[in-house]
């Protein structure tokens, strides 16, 4: 026999100890060969004075075991915490969030019962990165970033899951109607990289829309990859709709490290009762089993499991007032069906790839050794922020057409991104927030940042409050900013 492999296990908060020993005993009975390396991590270590929730001996761990499996965890309102499952996703870059959204009708109730899709999220980027500032009484801003190799790295993972799990369909949802160069970016990779993939079909949707089809037509999609934000919400609500969010895993995986877990959160209010559904971990399991390179066991415990819904056992959240089981009895009565198929769904059989040292799922090409990007950068123009909240957007452009100078000239004054100046109407509401753009008299690359850094001289001696400014460049001849709207 193999040595056995090593895990890092969170036991959790909440009802996280209790689903966790449940599904640690199935997969003792199923043959998993793994070592467990416990740590402990959330509401413990908050509260200890740590506000990232994970010790530097648990860092060590994750890093050297390169898997772990976590139950759900607490994380302690006001006091400045931070997101644990954020910390670690970005901390060890696991960029992916895969999670399957399977209905078990007739089993588990649903209004939806051919749905079997997978959400796969980008989990580093976009609002997520968390960047926040105010900048003034009356306005914050959240910045949404998109990088290139970022997207490049979630959508090639998603063709490629795709392809290996015989997928027929990857699309694409995001908003690039309205944020034209953040989710356009990502549309436009989506496109070049779909290219590769001519056996798999594509398509795209607006995510409004995209998201009301989930919730109609969820059997129409396959695969689906977004951004950040949508993919959080997009596989909560296809999780709901699959009859229950206590059934879904889910895995986050990064090019050297991989996390694995229930989607659902640590439920406290009925913590230590026994009654908690263990389910959406062991689906996690069964996910990192795979990941590992322990096919033949995940394929156990799955088709046990689906035995064990057809049998007609369920904890009191599926069984909605029948006859039900605690957490500890739903694990034991999968662990007696580990040698049983399922009959109404169909058996599953999952299939070791070719195993690396690491059994690390890994992309080719490696998105890290692309080459730089052959872009030729020009300098346009500035927006320069302030903050007013006693001038009118006409007194406010009629003072800056004077300080602009023989470089510039003022184009537009915008408030929450309508125009206002010149021109604008009284109807407009406006905050004291306002962007004043800046476009060079004689052109592209007629100016620099010497020339910015004068006027902004020139408009802090007339006495306005600039909080911010951003440079408007252009990307091989293409504007890489939005206009403003009316502009």
């Amino acid at each position: 026999m193999t040595s056995k492999r090593p895990i890092t296990i969170a036991r959790g908060d909440g009802i996280g100890p209790e689903i966790m020993d449940a599904t640690l005993k199935i997969l003792e009975h199923a043959g998993a060969n793994i070592e467990p390396e416990f740590i402990d991590v959330g509401e413990k270590v908050y509260l200890s004075g740590n506000s990232s929730g994970i010790s530097d001996d648990a860092w060590e761990s994750l890093r050297r075991t390169k898997v772990f499996f976590k139950g759900p965890i607490t994380t302690p309102q006001g006091g400045g915490y931070k997101s644990l499952n954020v910390t670690i996703r970005k901390t060890l870059g696991l960029y992916a969030n895969v999670r399957p959204n399977v209905s078990y009708a007739p089993f588990v109730k649903t209004k939806h019962p051919d749905m079997d899709i997978v959400i796969i999220r980008e989990n580093e980027e976009d609002l997520y990165a968390g960047i926040e500032h105010q900048q003034t009484p009356e306005v914050v801003q959240c910045l949404k970033l998109i990088t290139r190799p970022g997207t490049e790295k979630i959508v090639r993972y998603a063709f490629e899951y795709a392809r290996k799990n015989n997928r027929k369909k990857v699309t694409c949802f995001t908003k690039d109607n309205i944020m034209k160069l953040t989710d356009g970016l990502f549309h436009k990779v989506f496109k070049e990289i779909a290219k590769e993939y001519p056996d798999i079909e594509t398509e795209h949707w607006i995510i409004d829309i995209g998201m009301a089809k989930i919730a109609d037509s969820p059997q129409d999609f396959d695969v689906i990859v977004m951004p950040n934000l949508y993919g959080d919400i997009a596989s909560d609500v296809a999780a709901q709709i699959t009859g229950s969010v206590g059934l879904a895993g889910s895995a986050n995986i990064g090019d050297q490290v991989a996390m694995f877990e229930a989607i659902h959160g640590s439920a406290p209010d009925i913590a230590g009762k026994g009654i908690a559904n263990p389910s959406g971990l062991i689906n996690g399991a069964i996910m990192m089993l795979v990941h590992i390179g322990q096919a033949e066991v995940a394929t156990r415990i799955h088709n046990a499991w689906l035995k064990t819904l057809e049998d007609g056992v369920n904890t009191g959240d599926i069984a909605k007032g029948g006859a039900s089981v605690g957490t500890m009895e739903f694990a034991e009565a999968v662990i007696e069906r580990l040698d049983q198929k399922p009959k109404t769904f169909t058996a599953v059989e999952y299939k070791n790839s070719e195993p690396t040292d690491d059994y690390q799922f890994k992309l080719e090409p490696l998105v890290k050794d692309r080459p730089k990007l052959d872009v030729v950068r020009e300098l346009e123009g500035v927006d320069v922020f302030l903050f007013n909240n006693e001038l009118t957007s006409n007194e406010i452009g009629q003072k800056l057409e004077e300080l602009a100078g023989q470089e510039f000239k003022l184009a537009v004054i915008t408030n929450r991104g309508v125009k206002v100046y010149p021109g604008g109407f009284p109807e407009t509401f406006t905050t004291d927030h306002w962007r004043c753009r800046f476009e060079a008299v004689n052109g592209v690359g007629s100016i620099s940042n010497k020339d910015i850094i004068t006027l902004l001289t020139r408009i802090d001696d007339a006495g306005l409050d600039s909080i911010k400014t951003e440079n408007l460049y252009r990307f091989n001849g293409e504007r890489g900013y939005s206009l403003g709207q009316g502009q």
